[in-house]
């Protein structure tokens, strides 16, 4: 297998990928690693094949079609010259590959490739499991990544097109176990959130209550700033109607003091004028008045006071009310739904159209 110049200073840290070597940028192998490579992968397909082969030939299909087809003697002469010789041959095999497995481990511990000297059986676990004859099929993985080394370094063992469908149906299949996982997580996520009655959401709620609170607070003035916010030159949306409605309330209230409009009435000519002119300046006053206050009290230090208290006053709700419970337990099972329907979407399927 190729090995890599790697640098024993490098360590990395104790959560780095237990298959990620110490050395940031292997070099490139030599001509007799290429070449070890080459023949272990020709050797293995041919052992596989080989092996493949007999166990057709001992097939109770293959007698039934040799026989169908008048060639059952050769059948027979195969299982008596050729089984022996083939069967022994795949245990020596099998032996090689243990021993080579096992000095290429030694090889690892003496130059420091992984961060324990224990990882190379995890890291190679396709190795170690091919090694058993009942599952020497695992050895096509090892070809597989000899294969896609190889090619990585510009050496064109496969043909392109055969790597894109390899590539396709490994992404094919990643991609259903992975959906199969997410999928099984969500459906114990959505067990988990119903069998704790709430609590579950109450303690994240309490354990984030002063960033939620923070988050209001900007999300207030970000969005209510402009909308509060009112300047003489400026005023704000909600001003002016406001400051007309309280210029008619004074005008109203002025109407309906009758103590007024009695004294108002003993002055003689210019009463009903100072009446009506008093009626006009109270609603001038009230509508000022109103401007004035809606600018003073709509500062953005104001703002950001009053933006501090709601947003103090929403966070200490009790969340254990059973409508907000109801209200947010659908909300993080519409989330869920969601995200479960997303991964539904098989995306290797666009990739065939």
């Amino acid at each position: 297998m190729p090995t890599a110049n790697l640098d024993p200073k490098s360590s990395p840290t104790p959560s780095s990928n237990i298959s990620q070597p110490l050395a940031a940028h292997p070099a490139k192998p030599s001509r007799w690693q290429l070449a070890y490579d080459t023949i272990m992968m020709i050797a293995i397909v041919l052992d596989l094949l080989l092996m493949g082969f007999d166990a057709l030939m001992l097939s109770s299909f293959m007698a039934k079609i040799a026989n169908w087809l008048g060639f059952f003697d050769s059948i027979v002469s195969y299982q008596q010259g050729w089984h022996e010789p083939l069967k022994i041959a795949g245990g020596l095999f099998t032996i090689f590959l243990i021993a080579e497995l096992l000095v290429r481990w030694l090889i690892a511990i003496a130059q420091k490739r992984y961060y324990r000297w224990f990882f190379f059986p995890f890291v190679h676990w396709y190795e170690v499991l091919g090694c058993a004859p009942q599952l020497r099929a695992l050895r096509l993985l090892r070809v597989g990544v000899i294969g896609y080394r190889l090619h990585e370094l510009d050496y064109k063992v496969l043909p392109a097109s055969w790597l894109a469908t390899i590539k396709f149906y490994y992404q094919m299949i990643m991609e259903e176990i992975s959906d199969r996982v997410i999928l099984t997580a969500i459906d114990n996520i959505r067990t988990e959130i119903s069998n704790t009655d709430g609590h579950l959401v109450k303690n994240i709620i309490d354990k984030h209550r002063d960033d939620i609170q923070k988050v209001i607070v900007e999300v207030l003035q970000q969005e209510a700033t402009p909308l509060l916010q009112s300047t003489p030159a400026h005023p704000a949306i909600f001003a002016k109607p406001l400051a007309e409605q309280v210029g008619i309330a004074i005008q109203q209230a002025l109407t309906d003091t009758p103590e007024l409009h009695r004294i108002l009435r003993l002055i003689p000519i210019a009463g009903s004028l100072i009446e009506n002119q008093m009626h006009s300046i109270g609603q001038h006053i009230g509508e000022n008045l109103t401007l004035s206050l809606t600018t003073n009290l709509t500062k953005p230090q104001t703002l950001t006071l009053m933006y501090e208290e709601i947003a103090k006053s929403l966070v200490q709700i009790d969340v254990t009310s059973p409508a907000l419970e109801k209200l947010i337990s659908d909300i993080i099972d519409d989330s869920l739904t969601s995200l479960a329907n997303q991964v539904r979407i098989q995306q290797w399927k666009h990739q065939i159209r």
